[in-house]
């Protein structure tokens, strides 16, 4: 197996061979991505699937140990190479519009989104698609996003549904920075079963988009939400990251 060298000079190893790449094979976005960056995707695939074994796995002693002294180790041969911070956009940020008539790049034109984005191991990634004028999505939530036992978390179902009001308002070309979200938690959202997510446009004005949401699991409305958004020029949000601290 090759070897990757860290910052201070120790090695680590690095999968190689088919059993190995096999073995991630499960959890590898796909190909073709060019935001990737040459394997962004996979490393983000193979964190997902780290982070649900740190909760879930009872190795034997000192793998635990093992296993966060070899992370840490990647992790200190990749911070070599984080760019210093300014005021130039990062090319994490898109400066793509998106478009009613584009909306199928909805989820291409945030690849670092902490919930859809396929470069951001925190994201499930919940997939999106469109029905105008319902957007919707599905993912299974693993017990990486736990809350109650074997229910997930609140907060967790709350970004979701910011991301998935704001994929309807796409459709209405009035998507912008969120002002108002209530969730309604009915039933509970179990873990390791498919979530359905629906949402749509109810009124839109010429400063405010107003959107309503649910989550459907095995047939049940488990969560509903109601959304208020601020029609906010794109130009505008792009700025926001050129911005010291958004300011």
């Amino acid at each position: 197996m090759p070897m990757l060298a860290s910052s201070d000079g120790s090695k680590v190893t690095m999968p190689d061979g088919p059993d190995d790449i096999d073995a991630l094979a499960p959890f590898r976005a796909p190909s073709g991505r060019p935001w990737s960056g040459g394997g962004r995707e996979d490393l983000a695939a193979a964190l997902r699937r780290l982070m649900e074994l740190t909760v879930t796995s009872t190795p034997a002693p000192g793998a635990f140990a093992d296993a966060a002294a070899t992370v840490e180790a990647l992790s200190r041969a990749l911070e070599s190479s984080v760019p210093e911070e300014s005021d130039q956009p990062q090319p994490r940020f898109s400066e793509q519009t998106v478009h009613s008539e584009e909306v199928a790049t909805l989820t291409a034109a945030m690849p670092f989104d902490m919930i859809v984005g396929s470069c951001n191991p925190l994201a499930p990634p919940i997939e999106i698609w469109f029905e105008p004028p319902l957007a919707k999505g599905k993912v299974i939530f693993t017990p990486t996003y736990e809350g109650a036992p074997g229910c997930v978390h609140g907060a967790a179902l709350a970004a979701a549904f910011d991301i998935i009001l704001t994929a309807a308002n796409v459709l209405s070309d009035a998507a912008g920075p969120t002002v108002v979200l209530t969730i309604r938690y009915l039933k509970p959202s179990r873990i390791g079963v498919e979530s359905l997510f629906e949402s749509e446009v109810t009124e839109l004005t010429p400063r405010r988009t107003h959107s309503i949401g649910r989550l459907i699991q095995n047939g049940i409305v488990t969560v509903e939400a109601v959304g208020e958004f601020v029609n906010l020029d794109r130009s505008k949000i792009n700025a926001l990251h050129r911005s010291n601290g958004g300011s």
